[in-house]
């Protein structure tokens, strides 16, 4: 059988790739490389060799130019050095071969703005949602509780009964879409997979601080309609275990972190369909 592995894009300002390849390593992958972008740029890893892209949370490029549109733009128009071939096709090739991409906070934010997500009608290059500032006008650093749609397609929260409670942190995080059509296309199909929402997971929230941003319909995260792509503003991989949370001294936790959920559902995904 053939080694599972995951793929964590680093630089131009990621900070996560160490937890994110931790987090696919809990999970069950047999491997987990974390690359830096000039490394793919220039042909010595091609993702190809993968089958689960993680796209990590930090401040790319330092947000100067709004999240992360400048890594959209040179991940859209890059060539990959010494060939004719830009890095787009090969994103578009391993979304085509049926594989994995988790999109967290700043890859969230650059999985919109390429246009991969919604990724309506398998158009991946069109961009009709964005993330925007805070309503509160402020950084947020604080937990949150996600509601999951238990109708949504997605293959990361699979066995997710009600929600799941991971912590956030960003300045961008509100969700919009470029029109009232687009809400509800997401809606009707079930893309929103996560919401902000009430402690007890009974409704979504648009209250703050449980809702921080003030997102469109409480959305924070959605996927395509193959439910294989999928991004979310909160961080799975900085709950793994239970010492990252902020009372594992104070209460009796599980072991497992809420968040390693997904990692283990796509090495999962990955065993019975991809080697």
């Amino acid at each position: 059988m053939r080694k599972t592995r995951a793929i964590v894009i680093t630089g131009n300002g990621t900070n996560c790739e160490m937890e994110a390849a931790h987090a696919c390593r809990l999970g069950g992958f047999d491997e987990a490389v974390i690359a830096h972008i000039a490394e793919i740029l220039s042909g010595e890893i091609r993702l190809d060799d993968f089958h689960f892209l993680n796209l990590t949370g930090g401040f790319l490029d330092g947000d100067d130019l709004g999240s992360a549109k400048a890594q959209a733009n040179r991940l859209r128009h890059a060539s990959v050095a010494g060939t004719d071939e830009k890095l787009v096709e090969q994103f578009l090739r391993f979304i085509r071969d049926g594989k994995l991409i988790l999109g967290v906070c700043n890859g969230f934010q650059l999985m919109v703005k390429m246009g991969v997500l919604p990724g309506f009608d398998n158009d991946y290059l069109t961009q009709t949602v964005t993330l925007t500032h805070n309503d509160c006008g402020r950084f947020q650093d604080r937990w949150t509780y996600l509601k999951v749609d238990s109708e949504s397609p997605c293959v990361f929260t699979s066995g997710i009964e009600s929600g799941i409670y991971l912590p956030m942190r960003h300045g961008e995080g509100k969700f919009v879409c470029d029109s009232p059509q687009t809400l509800e296309r997401i809606e009707g199909e079930h893309l929103a997979v996560f919401k902000y929402s009430d402690p007890d997971f009974v409704r979504p929230t648009m209250e703050f601080p449980h809702n921080p941003n003030g997102s469109q319909n409480a959305i924070a995260g959605i996927c395509d309609a193959s439910g294989r792509l999928m991004g979310l503003m909160p961080h799975p991989e900085a709950f793994v275990h239970y010492t990252q949370h902020p009372r594992w001294t104070r209460e009796q936790l599980p072991e497992e972190g809420d968040g390693l959920i997904l990692y283990k559902n796509a090495a999962e995904y990955v065993r019975k369909n991809l080697v």
